[in-house]
């Protein structure tokens, strides 16, 4: 659940605030670009702390589970907001002067020129920033959320079978991890279908 609501939250983070990074207005740009900073240059552990521990002494109370889907999709889709502003830079200037010639606004222009040719370059590394994020939800146990890691550190001191135990849990992350990656290239075929990196064939 947490990495399926996080995946989603990181999606959705990832590309307003990228399409924000690449808009010429300082009020679209400026509130991305300190989103960006913030929650890549600060430790996803105390962001967790903040949202779970500091946010109700504002009167803002939310569950564990919450917090670790918000925090951790937002985390995330802070890098992948700078993988979508590169891959929509990384398309050729000469693509967004043929829609000006074309008559085509400035949304047109995004949506359906550049967009559908910057998607298939970002897929690769959403694809392991989603595996990133898979393995990141380890740390919500700190935030008394019953993870998979924190239900296997009970069950080690239970029965103090540690080997059979974490290699199960390693073996769980690995086959989820797996099934995102082919997910994810299955999406890439999907989208690369017809074309080459930067236009059409």
């Amino acid at each position: 659940m947490i990495t399926a609501g996080g995946i989603v939250v990181a999606a959705i983070a990832a590309f307003l605030a990228g399409l924000a990074r690449v808009s010429r207005h300082r009020w679209l740009n400026i509130p991305a670009l300190i989103y960006i900073d913030l929650f890549r240059g600060t430790s996803a552990l105390v962001q967790l702390f903040w949202a779970y521990f500091v946010l109700p002494l504002w009167g803002i109370e939310l569950n564990a589970l919450v917090v670790g889907i918000l925090v951790l999709g937002l985390n995330i889709g802070a890098y992948g907001a700078e993988v979508v502003r590169s891959a929509i830079e990384a398309v050729p200037t000469g693509q967004t002067e043929a829609a000006i010639a074309l008559n085509f606004s400035e949304t047109q222009t995004m949506w359906r020129i550049i967009f559908p040719q910057a998607l298939p370059a970002m897929l690769p590394t959403f694809g392991n920033l989603s595996i990133e994020l898979l393995k990141s939800t380890a740390l919500v146990s700190t935030i008394s959320l019953s993870e998979l890691t924190f239900k296997g550190q009970i069950l080690r001191s239970a029965t103090f079978r540690s080997a059979e135990i974490f290699t199960l849990i390693l073996f769980l992350y690995f086959i989820v991890a797996q099934a995102i990656a082919w997910g994810f290239r299955r999406l890439e075929r999907r989208f690369n279908v017809g074309r080459d990196y930067g236009g059409l064939r």
